[in-house]
């Protein structure tokens, strides 16, 4: 099975491609240049692996929460290449991401995204489970909700040491903590691993389908505020 992946929900641009077993990945911190740099790594890795588009299966994104910019840049460009090649899309909420590879922690892990404003895209997992809802959460709703599942926590995402600070001081008790220090780097490849499964399963994205986000942009609550 070849897949094209690609992750634009946080700052660090990924692209992984899979043929078989054989995957390579390829990041880049990119800033706000996403749009530019995207299809360039995306290229450059099918060079390398040594497969034409058209071989591909399907083409994976990060479904959100993330970037409102990154994501539309990642749904636009999975979308146009199953378009061109007649190849199905699948996107993957990109918190089931963080934290798949972390299913044998006995206790609550907590992928984290910054959402600006001292608040964060998260949830909670356990096992191999999610345990909460996806969360737009500030640091004290966040041990709330980690006071009400047992075990030592784990932050692991791209802005878990941001977290890590504001949140030990809420946690009761004698829970641990960690820190993931590989959190801003991963994803990817569990991005690949869960695609992989939706696709024999036949959980295939509609072509109208789009990111998932938790609030509003900036630009359209401005723009709400200004016809009230």
């Amino acid at each position: 099975m070849n897949i094209l992946a690609i992750d634009t929900a946080a700052s660090v641009l990924k692209a992984a491609v899979a043929s078989g077993e054989e995957v390579r990945c390829i990041e880049y911190d990119a800033g706000l240049s996403h749009s530019e740099a995207l299809m360039v790594l995306a290229d450059t890795l099918m060079d390398i692996s040594g497969l034409d588009k058209r071989e591909l299966d399907f083409v994976a994104c990060m479904k959100g929460p993330g970037s409102f910019t990154g994501l539309r840049i990642g749904y636009a460009a999975a979308k146009g290449l199953s378009l061109a090649l007649g190849i199905p899309v699948i996107s993957v909420p990109t918190l089931d991401c963080l934290a798949a590879r972390f299913s044998f922690w006995p206790g609550p892990v907590i992928p984290v995204i910054d959402a600006k404003k001292r608040r964060y895209f998260t949830a909670l997992y356990q096992g191999q489970d999610r345990v909460t809802g996806y969360m737009d959460a500030d640091a004290p709703s966040i041990a709330a909700a980690a006071a009400q599942v047992p075990g030592d926590l784990l932050l692991t995402g791209p802005d878990a040491e941001m977290l890590f600070p504001e949140f030990t001081p809420l946690i009761e008790g004698s829970r641990k903590i960690s820190v993931d220090p590989l959190g801003k780097y991963d994803g990817i490849r569990e991005l690949l691993k869960i695609s992989r499964d939706y696709f024999t399963r036949n959980i295939i994205d509609d072509i109208s389908s789009g990111p998932l986000y938790l609030r509003k942009s900036d630009a359209e609550l401005t723009l709400r505020q200004a016809h009230n």
